[in-house]
């Protein structure tokens, strides 16, 4: 028995609801899409004179407000000027006061990256030497939250209004004319045009609060909606919104004029509504391209119109197929979505497909630059999941087309066995009722001009017979009330017909179970998408890390190598008082460093001491001791993180052991710290 289409709209909108939820959790604050690459002073060192000013530089440009970079001292209060600017390409800077005292101090950050993504971190440096401080080193955190959430799902619901509005007036227009007066049809289209224009509104109020404090309650400011809508993003969403306007018309002409005019009419404003809508699409997907990856990193000027046709093709794709789906299951039956209409669009898309394969080589290779990026950064891995999915669903497409092969022969051979049957789907095994009302339909208005006055004449009978002229009366009153039951019951009865002939066809049948389920792997291909389009592409981020890296050992020695390991025995000379006690620190170079420090018995058992003391010694440049006291994690095991080593060079690192109260020793070996 064929299933009705109401499981299958729910099971869809509860796999949409599903992938929605489990992609935004998890994808959690928006992922930067600049990175800092170097600083000035760097990351963890030690400075002998308090600077006049940091600077800090990014992977690309970015946009700052006066409150964009910060510097505390280490009780938490800012010791910076404000209003940092520009001082050459990526590079940023911000002024100090005077006179700053020795200690710890923390730098952040919080901007807004060329793509449009906003971006925050914080590091710290000393003068003279390292000290406690209030600050947290972690920094503020953008992009997550309420608001987050919020931006994350309005950006996923304008890429599908866009999908759903662009491919369903291309499926019209390239497959399916007749599908210009589908009622069906039309409600999804301007539902695409709602969404998306819905989604843009949102996103254009979100966009202060998203990039900046995160409260919900700044979403409404006028001051930020007004800072917004001068930035690139703004200017994009309010071009998505002006081209809106221009969708809405050609949609107004698609299912009104162009649904009215016969055949040969529609061929010569085919081409102007093809041509008009493809100018309108292009700039719609052209306010994405301008605006997010494409705008910035390598090859913009190419990237940007690869960027459309890949948004385009998508659409065609994917938006024609739930044209096609919602055709498949609510077209009446006198105007049924047939097999030429299928080949169509199965043409159609394979084009898509092509040009999504295209476009999307070159924009992995512009996004990831190294085949080890699909492994080792976010970015390659979602992307392979992405392929994935876009394999998957040509491999459910394949299968489509076989069931529209099917369908061809099917009505070719339908059309023999049955002649009679006309183009509204009627035919000799229809229910006599039904071909009835077909032809009063069909009557000339004066064979029909009795039984619209039959109310009048019962009327006139029923006075003629005797009957009070109220009863008159009453008898003219009922007659619209049992013409409305007849209209509702013919509704009915030709509801249930053309739900009968459209489950009748099993090639159909099969075609729209493929159908439905191309579409559900789109709405998971989407949401991937969403997320892919929040994260941080896998050349930044592979780029930033060897940028941070350098940074790090910019004033280490060459030969220096990472980990260091020292072994030392001990024997404080009282009762267990034998042992080694080993020193890891990691990566063993100027700034902050891992340090794990481990105590065994000489058979290689650890156990537990009293006290571990650990002090580190330039003797050099006169620099220490540097005490550090390690927390105990388990038997024989104790550990310090942010272990700041301000200087390169041969340091001295003594461990101090007790094991009793009044036995302890101190010993110690030198290490090269890079």
């Amino acid at each position: 028995m064929t299933q009705t289409i109401a499981p299958r709209v729910r099971t869809l909108v509860l796999l949409f609801l599903a992938v929605i939820g489990a992609s935004l959790v998890a994808a959690g604050p928006a992922s930067a899409h600049a990175a800092l690459t170097g600083s000035n002073p760097a990351q963890g060192v030690v400075v002998d004179k308090a600077p006049t000013q940091i600077s800090l530089t990014f992977s690309e440009q970015v946009a700052l407000s006066d409150d964009a970079l910060r510097v505390l001292d280490p009780k938490g209060k800012r010791v910076d000027t404000g209003k940092p600017a520009n001082t050459s390409g990526t590079t940023y800077a911000v002024g100090l006061h005077s006179g700053l005292p020795d200690g710890t101090y923390t730098v952040t950050y919080q901007v807004v990256s060329a793509d449009s993504h906003p971006v925050a971190g914080a590091y710290t440096f000393s003068v003279g030497a390292p000290s406690r401080t209030a600050v947290s080193a972690d920094g503020p955190t953008v992009g997550g939250g309420v608001v987050g959430w919020l931006y994350g799902f309005g950006r996923y619901l304008s890429y599908a209004g866009f999908i759903v509005l662009t491919g369903g007036a291309a499926f019209v227009l390239a497959c399916w004319q007749r599908g210009s007066g589908v009622r069906a049809v039309q409600r999804l289209v301007v539902s695409g045009w709602i969404t998306l224009t819905a989604a843009t509104l949102a996103l254009l109020l979100l966009r202060g609060s998203y990039t900046g404090s995160g409260k919900v309650g700044d979403i409404f400011d006028l001051n930020l909606l007004g800072t917004v809508l001068q930035t690139k993003t703004g200017a994009a969403l309010v071009s998505r919104l002006l081209l809106l306007a221009a969708a809405a018309l050609f949609i107004a002409v698609l299912f009104g004029a162009y649904d009215k005019r016969e055949a040969e009419e529609k061929r010569d404003l085919t081409f102007g509504l093809a041509l008009g809508g493809t100018v309108v699409a292009a700039g719609l997907a052209a306010s994405w391209a301008m605006a997010e990856h494409a705008s910035t990193g390598l090859q913009p000027g190419i990237a940007m119109p690869v960027d459309v046709v890949h948004l385009l093709a998508v659409a065609t794709w994917l938006g024609g197929l739930a044209t096609l789906l919602v055709a498949l299951y609510r077209a009446p039956a006198h105007t049924p979505v047939d097999s030429r209409a299928v080949r169509r669009f199965s043409a159609v898309a394979f084009g898509s497909v092509l040009a999504l394969v295209a476009t999307g080589v070159y924009q992995s290779w512009r996004q990831l630059g190294s085949w080890s990026a699909f492994t080792d950064t976010a970015y390659g891995r979602l992307l392979l999941v992405k392929i994935g999915l876009v394999a998957l669903l040509v491999g459910i497409a394949w299968v489509s087309r076989r069931w529209t092969a099917r369908l061809s022969d099917s009505l070719t051979a339908h059309a023999l066995v049955k002649p009679r049957e006309d183009r509204d789907g009627t035919s000799d095994e229809e229910d006599t009722s039904d071909e009835d009302d077909v032809q009063k339909a069909k009557e000339p208005a004066g064979a029909r001009k009795g039984s619209v006055s039959a109310a009048t004449k019962a009327a006139t009978g029923a006075k003629a017979a005797g009957v009070p002229e109220a009863g008159a009366k009453a008898a003219t009153a009922g007659a619209p009330e049992r013409t409305a039951q007849l209209a509702r019951q013919r509704a009915a009865v030709e509801a249930a017909r053309q739900k009968r002939l459209r489950d009748a066809d099993p090639e159909r049948h099969g075609l729209r179970r493929s159908v439905l389920a191309e579409a559900g792997v789109a709405v998971v291909l989407l949401a991937v998408t969403t997320v892919l389009t929040q994260t941080e592409p896998g050349r930044t981020e592979q780029d930033a890390k060897a940028a941070t890296g350098s940074s790090s050992s910019a004033s280490s020695d060459p030969s220096a190598s990472g980990a260091v390991t020292l072994d030392m025995p001990f024997d404080t000379g009282g009762k267990d008082g034998k042992g080694v006690v080993t020193v890891d620190l990691d990566p063993a170079r100027v700034g902050a460093n891992e340090m794990h420090v481990y105590v065994e018995r000489p058979n290689g058992r650890g156990f537990d001491v009293p006290e571990v003391k650990v002090a580190f010694t330039l003797a050099a440049k006169s620099i220490g001791p540097l005490p550090v006291v390690p927390d105990h994690i388990t038997t024989g095991h104790w550990a310090a993180s942010g272990v700041q080593l301000p200087m390169a060079g041969d340091w001295k690192i003594a461990v101090t052991v007790r094991t009793s109260d009044v036995d302890q020793v101190t010993v110690s070996k030198n290490a090269q710290i890079g």
